[in-house]
């Protein structure tokens, strides 16, 4: 990558960053701010995402060619691994807090259902758990 596209990938995520708090600060008055925010801030990160693919890949592999062959799979194991710890820990997340405040509000009304309310709140914490064993699983 030259200095030239390496000064517009830079650019590029400084406004990543910075255009969609600027559209959130401007449509703070109206009633969609957030989901207009949250769009723009979707749109200029995949933008970003797409923009640094283009940059990156657009060379000429002129050494190695079997050993990036050979390692092009790995890579695509490293994002699945990601992707299964990453959304699993996601949605134990989600899980857990409403499990949770669910399990406080129950047992402020009646504290002999404590080891109820935990195993709630610890089954919905095994799903991250289960997201992080399949990802040591794909991992060599």
């Amino acid at each position: 990558m030259n200095l030239l596209t390496r000064y517009i990938f830079v650019a590029a995520l400084i406004l990543s960053i910075f255009i969609p708090f600027g559209a959130f600060l401007l449509s703070k008055k109206k009633k969609g701010g957030f989901k207009a925010a949250l769009g723009f801030n979707a749109f200029f990160f995949f933008g970003t995402l797409v923009f640094a693919n283009i940059l990156m890949f657009s060379g000429n592999a002129s050494a190695a060619t079997e050993a990036v062959a050979a390692s092009s799979g790995d890579g695509w194991r490293y994002i699945a691994a990601a992707l299964s710890t990453g959304l699993s820990c996601i949605g134990g997340g989600i899980a857990v807090a409403s499990a949770a405040s669910a399990a406080l509000g129950a047992m402020s009304e009646d504290s002999s259902i404590m080891g109820k309310a935990l195993i709630f709140v610890a089954l919905a914490e095994g799903i991250a758990l289960y997201g992080l064993v399949l990802s040591f699983t794909m991992l060599p």
